[in-house]
């Protein structure tokens, strides 16, 4: 895989640096009450190389307004597509949905050969949801298989997704270190 390297100048709002060039795409549906999302998105925007894009930020609930072409222009400058948001009713976001169904949806096979796909999600079922002997009896990282599908579809190298359940408050910080490791290996 080509990884472009990033300036390796650090500055005091970035401590952390990645020399992959690293796309995150965040979605949380409701923004207003996010904390855990909001906490790792400022973790993300800590680490030179990395660039954030909150669709609800960029685009609010409208799930109509997603801009494809530039969406695709700035996926083809990075080389790691990350894609953060709260477990919802076991899957992505509606809005991360309407962004994949637009950004990626008519483009075909191999479209972004060679890159790497990252999931970050939170949840607050644990064990008792998740896991051979939780409710769902599969493992949180396993809901996501469809997505593991459209990055091996695209060309995509799929990573172990960084899945956060039974979340906690008191724990945010050491999710934001687990993620800015993970945004630097």
């Amino acid at each position: 895989m080509l990884r472009t390297r990033t300036a390796t100048a650090r500055s005091v709002d970035k401590p952390y640096s990645t020399d992959i060039k690293t796309l995150l795409i965040a979605s949380h549906p409701y923004p207003e009450r996010s904390v855990f999302n909001k906490g790792l998105q400022q973790a993300a925007e800590s680490v030179t190389g990395v660039t954030v894009r909150n669709l609800e930020t960029i685009y609010g609930d409208d799930t109509r307004a997603i801009d494809a072409r530039n969406e695709r222009d700035i996926t083809r400058q990075h080389d790691r597509i990350v894609f953060m948001f709260p477990t919802h009713w076991f899957n992505i976001t509606p809005m991360m949905k309407a962004y994949l169904n637009d950004v990626w949806g008519s483009v075909g096979p191999g479209l972004w050969q060679g890159k790497e796909m990252l999931l970050v999600t939170t949840a607050a079922g644990g064990a008792s949801t998740y896991g051979q002997s939780g409710r769902i009896g599969v493992d949180l990282a396993d809901v996501f298989t469809p997505m593991k599908a459209s990055a091996l579809h695209a060309g995509m190298t799929y990573l172990r997704p960084l899945a956060f359940q039974s979340i906690s408050a008191s724990e945010l910080p050491q999710y934001q270190q687990q993620l800015i490791g993970r945004l630097q290996s």
